[in-house]
């Protein structure tokens, strides 16, 4: 069965409803959808392409707009909720837009024993955002992981390719500037 999805796209996630008032298309020129209608094409819209499709449009896009994922749904006659259900099981899924520059700061077991946790907070006071949130400038976006492999780096964090090893507090302001 095909499902048409309208402007108010109703998505069950996890027992609660989210509402979702975004105009498909408003205010978006033509070649908005040329990177979706390639995307698609080149997988002919098989459901069981799904995941390779998400990340496709993920790095079309940098994020799964809401009006994409409609647009998904109404071209495949794949339902709201099976498209949520695998975005929201894999944390490679992005719902937002992210920042020009991903800070991942390493919560491994060295990092941990080592100060990320000191660390953590350092960024989170220079960019005056909370883990998971991207800058008003959407300059940086915050993550935490659980493991970048740098163990004997620890505390360790990454910037785009960059690694940052043996951190400290007072490390971060200079090298956020580098980003700035």
């Amino acid at each position: 069965m095909k499902y048409k999805i309208n402007i108010t796209c109703i998505i069950e996630l996890g027992g609660a409803f989210f509402m979702r008032n975004k105009k498909c298309c408003s205010g978006k020129p033509g070649q908005y959808f040329n990177n979706f209608d390639k995307i698609l094409g080149k997988y002919e819209g098989k459901e069981s392409e799904l995941i390779p499709i998400l990340q496709d449009i993920q790095e079309a896009y940098g994020y799964l707009p809401q009006d994409i994922l409609e647009a998904l749904c109404d071209r495949t006659g794949l339902h709201p909720t099976q498209v949520m259900g695998v975005i929201t099981f894999y944390s490679q899924f992005r719902l937002s837009p992210t920042g020009e520059n991903i800070i991942k700061l390493c919560f491994g077991t060295a990092c941990h024993v080592k100060g990320s946790e000191k660390i953590a907070e350092a960024l989170k006071e220079e960019l005056n955002i909370e883990i998971g949130e991207t800058t008003k400038d959407n300059r940086f976006t915050l993550e935490t992981v659980a493991c970048l492999g740098c163990c004997g780096l620890a505390p360790v964090m990454m910037i785009g390719n960059d690694v940052y090893g043996k951190l400290i507090p007072k490390d971060i302001p200079a090298i956020l500037e580098k980003y700035r």
